[in-house]
Order: C-alpha cells, then structure tokens, then sequence
C-alpha cells in the first residue's frame, strides 16, 4: 500500500478556497482532499463543488451531505459524529476518525482508511495536544493496530510527513499546514 497525504479544508469559506484546492492537487500536495465544512449547507457544499472543475471530483471525500457524493462522482465519504453511516448502496471509499487505539481496532476493518489524532499538537485547533507518546505509536505499530490503513492527524506538517512514515502510519493528514 502506498503513503499517501490528505488535506482537509478550514472549517469555513474563503475566497479562492476551489483555485487553492486544485493547485495542492495539481501540485502533488495531496492526494485525497476532504472537504470538512462542520457548519455549512448542502448548497454551501455544493457551490464549492461546482467551482472545482469535475477532473478532481474523483480526488474528493466529503464529510457531510454525503448524497452529494454521488452526484458529483466524488472519491468518498468521511464518517463522523454527525454522520456515523455510510448513504445506502454506497460503493465509493469510505473513511473515519479515530481518536483511540480501540476506535481504531473497531472502524478499520469496515473502512477504506481512518486517521488516528492527534498525533503531535495541534497547528490548527488551540489547545488540542498530542494524546498518543512515541512509545504508544510505536507499540501499536508493533501490534499491528497501527499499519497502512491508518493516516496520522493532528499536527502533521509537510515537514513531519517523513516522520509520520517512520512510525508506520499509511497516510499524513493535513490541515493547518495546507492553508498557510
């Protein structure tokens, strides 16, 4: 399986959020891009979409109103809290958030690939501290826990990304770095 890196949007719209997006995809920047936007509409949604030319649909996994994903041939959907199933007769990739070895030992088996954070400390939400020690990534890398499906999240940096490899994880995703 190879390493790849995900970029997930800021939680809210800015202006040229779809040029942005398609210059780190362009670039090799990322290889998946999660659209996260916790608070917006599906036609908030769907407006983005729609600014991203369709040749990158397929590099896209959203994280809400997930009919969408269908609709615009999108790569996935990203299981959460407020959306813990997949839309019924789903075929596309199918990924989740994880924030315990437990979570990541009950979801990997049932999804394409979960991220596992935070990893480090936080670029991109204050206060939010790495809850896992070197020994405990390495432990779990040992025990298979953590292998190809998982994807470090939560301070990685495309500096780290090296680091992130080294550790076992099968993937880095990135926010705050990306949007800097």
């Amino acid at each position: 399986m190879m390493f790849r890196t995900i970029v997930i949007t800021k939680p809210t719209f800015f202006d040229g959020e779809a040029d942005m997006i398609v210059w780190l995809l362009r670039q090799g920047k990322a290889d998946i891009l999660h659209v996260r936007k916790p608070s917006a509409s599906e036609k908030e949604y769907e407006d983005l979409l729609k600014l991203i030319p369709s040749i990158w649909h397929s590099s896209l996994v959203i994280h809400d109103h997930f009919d969408l994903a269908a609709r615009y041939g999108l790569y996935g959907v990203h299981l959460n809290s407020r959306n813990p199933n997949p839309p019924v007769g789903w075929s596309g990739c199918i990924s989740r958030s994880c924030h315990s070895f437990e979570e990541i030992m009950e979801w990997k088996e049932r999804c394409d690939y979960v991220s596992l954070s935070p990893i480090f400390d936080s670029i991109s939400k204050q206060g939010y501290m790495s809850a896992f020690t070197g020994n405990d990534i390495a432990d779990a890398s040992r025990k298979g826990i953590i292998d190809g499906k998982v994807y470090a999240l939560g301070g990685v940096t495309y500096k780290r990304i090296e680091t992130v490899k080294s550790m076992g994880f099968g993937g880095a995703m990135i926010l705050g770095d990306a949007w800097k």
